[in-house]
């Protein structure tokens, strides 16, 4: 189940004053109030997480074709262009 995000429409209770996590299911209908305080409250969009295995997003080809440079930790100090336009290598100032 999806964990949903809520803020209160004016000022909250200490549980709900900056935002309140609420796992629920996805055909739950939106919280209206507070469960510790009942003050009206509203659902937030949020980031959420991308990716995992087999997933392409941050492959070097598809970074490259957004216009995006990679680069990987080849040394203490020292990373490697893997993806996109741009030097081949940075290294960090001693």
């Amino acid at each position: 189940m999806p964990i949903f995000e809520y803020m209160p429409d004016k000022e909250g209770c200490e549980e709900c004053s900056e935002g309140l996590e609420i796992i629920q299911k996805m055909d739950d209908p939106p919280l209206e109030k507070c469960p510790d305080c009942g003050q009206p409250c509203h659902r937030v969009f949020s980031s959420f997480a991308v990716g995992g295995k087999g997933s392409s997003l941050l492959s070097p080809s598809n970074l490259a074709e957004k216009g995006f440079t990679q680069y990987k930790r080849k040394g203490k100090g020292y990373y490697e262009k893997t993806a996109g336009e741009g030097p081949q290598g940075i290294a960090a100032e001693s």
